[in-house]
């Protein structure tokens, strides 16, 4: 049986795959992209590198990570999630070697996620960032969501001190483009209603990152003024966490992904209840 198998979604990434792949190819017992139909020379470059490739037509975030996790025959007793803009660092790739060999009590693990933006590193107002791409295969699965989703995992959580690295190879029009689907994403979960709560991460103030991220998303921000409610997100980010001291570039991040991003979402949501409530006259 494999230790660790790192697994890849893709659709159009020939920018970005092969930093991925090279990150990952030769340290990871198997490393599997889940690829969804991608029209450019993704599957092509990818087929290049020790990694096997399989297709599945894109319905949803959550839906590829689960598919991934329970159709593809991957057998090995951790598992690792990583975008296809993303790499492990060398510190990482030794810390989590290291981790699995010791066989942890915990099942999952949340990583640092270190974002680059116009080559430099976006730290203050936005690092760090925990997500849970490392979990024990067949002890976790992906909650129910459009967009911004997280790994459940059944057992203990731990925290690894190394990161994963976010550098986005594509451009700022590729990047606008992407974000304006995310925002058609978010603005649909606003209205979802979900039949099964249990099986999505839990809304909790003292839990993890990600939990209390959500708590703070449906208890305070989906209560407040749209349209107002972004410019208060960048102010805190932007001033009170002080992205203003690492210069032009975290300004025009923070700026377009703290500020245009989630008022593009309410500009949105706003349009989708009007039509809602059009429909129901």
């Amino acid at each position: 049986m494999n230790e660790l198998s790192v697994v890849i979604l893709t659709y159009n990434e020939e920018e970005n795959i092969a930093q991925a792949l090279e990150s990952v190819c030769g340290w990871a017992d198997k490393v599997v992209v889940l690829d969804s139909f991608s029209t450019d020379k993704t599957v092509e470059i990818a087929s290049t590198y020790p990694c096997e490739i399989f297709t599945n037509r894109f319905k949803g975030y959550a839906d590829q990570r689960n598919h991934s996790i329970k159709n593809l025959g991957i057998d090995s007793e951790w598992m690792l999630f990583l975008d296809a803009d993303e790499w492990v660092s060398a510190e990482a790739k030794e810390e989590i070697k290291e981790l699995i060999s010791k066989v942890p009590k915990e099942n999952g693990f949340y990583i640092k996620r270190r974002f680059i933006w116009m080559g430099k590193w976006i730290r203050r107002g936005y690092y760090p960032t925990w997500l849970l791409r490392l979990f024990r295969t067949h002890r976790s699965h992906c909650e129910s969501r459009l967009v911004n989703e997280h790994i459940v995992v059944d057992g203990d959580i731990g925290f690894l001190q190394n990161d994963i690295i976010h550098d986005d190879q594509k451009g700022i029009s590729e990047w606008i483009n992407r974000q304006n689907k995310f925002a058609t994403l978010e603005m649909e979960e606003l209205f979802k209603i979900r039949n099964n709560k249990d099986e999505n991460l839990n809304v909790t103030f003292f839990g993890t990152q990600a939990e209390r991220k959500r708590w703070l998303r449906e208890k305070i921000w989906n209560k407040l003024p749209p349209l107002i409610r972004p410019f208060f997100y960048f102010h805190y980010r932007y001033f009170v966490r002080g992205g203003f001291l690492d210069g032009k570039e975290a300004f025009i991040y923070h700026f377009l992904q703290g500020l245009w991003l989630p008022f593009l979402i309410d500009v949105k949501y706003l349009m989708k209840k009007k039509q809602v409530k059009s429909e129901k006259k």
